[in-house]
């Protein structure tokens, strides 16, 4: 679906779906898509103008090439696993043709608490999820063990103290997306007041 107005946006975010990675194929974003998503996914709130995140970029032979490196590091791990584990890892990031990390830079603050810069890195991922989708692409936002891992992390370039906000993968489903139930919200509103 791609938003055209502000009545689309309404609509849109009635019926908000995410891709599932594993049923994603292309096309992916061209180069000027892709700095539409990242400046777009940028217009977060940020308390104090941080930028307390960054974005990687997985495109082409870059996904085969962590890749690689993820397997290896799975089998320091778990030397027992066999070739069909290792290749699964191995295509993580294969699943879609752009997978983009958003990592958050959270650190000390005086006025600005950790938790504050990593909430502006979760409303990253989350209006990268819009941007891609009103460009007519489909996405599904992920973590995995390779958010986690220090190997894993140093393999897609995150230093000491970085974390993965999360895995962003944006393509073209392959199958229709489906919806999943959706909560009552007024089962966990609470109306404060007299």
């Amino acid at each position: 679906m791609k938003l055209n107005d502000t009545s689309s946006l309404l609509a849109f975010l009635k019926s908000r779906k995410s891709a599932s990675a594993k049923a994603m194929g292309g096309p992916g974003p061209n180069a000027v898509h892709l700095t539409e998503i990242l400046s777009m996914a940028a217009r977060v709130p940020d308390h104090g103008k941080l930028t307390p995140w960054r974005f990687v970029t997985f495109q082409g032979d870059a996904r085969a090439q962590v890749g690689a490196l993820f397997a290896n590091r799975w089998a320091e791990l778990n030397p027992s696993h066999g070739g069909d584990v290792l290749r699964f890892q191995a295509d993580l990031f294969m699943r879609a043709p752009l997978v983009v990390a958003v990592v958050s830079t959270a650190s000390p603050h005086e006025k600005i608490p950790v938790w504050e810069q990593q909430m502006s890195a979760a409303a990253v991922c989350f209006n990268m999820e819009l941007a891609a989708i009103s460009l007519g692409f489909d996405v599904q936002w992920q973590s995995d063990w390779v958010a986690y891992d220090v190997g894993a992390k140093a393999a897609m370039d995150l230093k000491g103290g970085e974390q993965v906000a999360g895995l962003i993968y944006i393509g073209k489903s392959t199958i229709a997306l489906e919806d999943r139930p959706r909560p009552d919200v007024t089962k966990f509103t609470t109306h404060w007041g007299a």
